[in-house]
């Protein structure tokens, strides 16, 4: 039979990095061709490109299981990967796929979806060059996880888990809360983290890191497919011991406007180098924000405990959780709690109308977070024991994987939610 097979300082690591969970690791750009005998099977196989993981895979259905896709290869070229269902009987399967071999190119992998549990076919599959056996029925995250097994994993080394923070409104503070949390990380975990500044036009990285670097994110933007992680290193800027910086210009001299995947590559080029990404998404919604969110492995959404912040949350997280259906769902920020005569939605029932989990509860001390923004200085080197220092770090352990979330702390005033929230939550 053909076969399908395809021929830091020790010291200061107080935190080994295998402990902050890794990112998910993407199909690479491969055509997968699908041949299924119930259409059951058909919506599964097609469902599992909804899976972030899948963002760049070309998946087609047909119908006619093994001998579909034998005719259908006996006149046209093979794809990376061929997905067949079959219902024969444990012993004609062998022979069946011998015959679709005879039509493959020796480096096309084929995964079999069966409806027989047997141990005894399983490997005699797998001796033979299959890929994968899938026991039907099964869920899309086992077909995306078995496809992701094949192609993503094949000696890659581990890759930088990516958080987005997004602002449920303008000023809710979700890039100050970005950067503290980064500051965390680096200084409580010990691992390298690098900000990506995605505000072109009104970036505050450099500003609440006190940097001011000739070059940052939009050289990469511009060079575009010429990027590369020797470019991409240059263009970063120290701002502390395992904190990077790759700052937007802040300047209106232009204007900034974005394909759907123009930040993709400059990612993917640091989540081959750093352990933790941290990205400092702008209040706006376009093409490339919706991609964003859509790819990233943690969603964060910061908001002031009020209405108009509640709406936005609701709206984001409803999209955000539509975006990525097998992933889990955003986590919520309350930030600014406690501000003078304002009265404020409580913090759990403003987390339960969002249907978020609530991993922070930030209080607003105008002094505080005046002074360090005006010295271009984090929170924990102005006044290292203040609570909310701990508030961040407890933020930075949830994010990387390393903790559980116990609970709210701190909350607000409790106010009667409008009616249209209700029915929606």
């Amino acid at each position: 039979m053909k076969s399908f097979l395809n021929n830091d300082d020790p010291a200061r690591q107080d935190e080994p990095a295998a402990e902050i969970s890794q990112g998910a690791r993407l199909v690479p750009r491969i055509t997968i061709q699908a041949f299924c005998e119930h259409s059951q099977t058909a919506q599964l196989v097609e469902s599992a490109v909804h899976d972030r993981r899948m963002s760049k895979v070309a998946l087609t259905t047909h119908n006619g299981g093994i001998d579909g896709a034998v005719e259908t290869y006996k006149t046209n070229p093979t794809p990376n990967l061929i997905i067949v269902e079959t219902s024969l009987p444990p012993q004609e399967v062998p022979q069946a796929l011998e015959r679709l071999a005879e039509v493959c190119d020796a480096t096309t992998r084929v995964i079999v979806l069966g409806h027989v549990n047997d141990v005894l076919l399983y490997r005699e599959l797998i001796r033979s060059g299959i890929s994968e056996y899938i026991v039907l029925p099964a869920t899309s995250q086992i077909i995306v996880t078995a496809i992701t097994d094949l192609f993503a994993s094949e000696g890659a080394a581990a890759i930088g888990r990516t958080i987005g923070f997004v602002s449920a409104k303008g000023g809710a503070g979700g890039s100050t809360v970005a950067h503290n949390v980064a500051w965390a990380i680096a200084t409580s975990l010990r691992q390298d983290c690098v900000i990506l500044d995605m505000d072109m036009g009104f970036g505050t990285v450099g500003l609440n890191f006190n940097q001011d670097p000739p070059h940052g994110i939009a050289d990469a933007l511009v060079a575009n497919q010429k990027v590369d992680q020797t470019m991409l290193d240059r263009l970063m800027s120290k701002a502390a011991n395992h904190i990077n910086l790759l700052t937007a210009p802040a300047t209106l001299d232009r204007t900034w406007d974005f394909e759907e995947r123009e930040f993709e590559q400059i990612v993917e080029l640091c989540q081959k180098a750093i352990p933790v990404i941290i990205l400092d998404i702008p209040h706006a919604w376009n093409a490339w924000v919706r991609h964003t969110l859509s790819t990233i492995d943690e969603v964060v959404i910061v908001a002031e405990p009020d209405l108009a912040n509640l709406r936005n949350a609701k709206n984001l997280a409803d999209t955000i959780k539509a975006l990525r259906p097998t992933e889990k769902a955003p986590s919520l920020v309350i930030n600014k709690q406690g501000i003078a005569r304002r009265p404020e939605i409580n913090a759990t029932e403003f987390a339960s109308s969002v249907e978020c989990s609530l991993i922070g509860q930030i209080g607003f001390d105008a002094a505080l977070f005046g002074t360090a923004a005006n010295n271009g200085q984090m929170i924990a080197e102005v006044s290292a024991g203040n609570k909310v220092v701990d508030v961040y770090r407890t933020i930075g352990m949830q994010v990387t994987g390393r903790s559980v979330s116990h609970g709210a702390g701190k909350a607000g005033g409790l106010m009667k939610l409008p009616g249209f929230l209700r029915k929606r939550a």
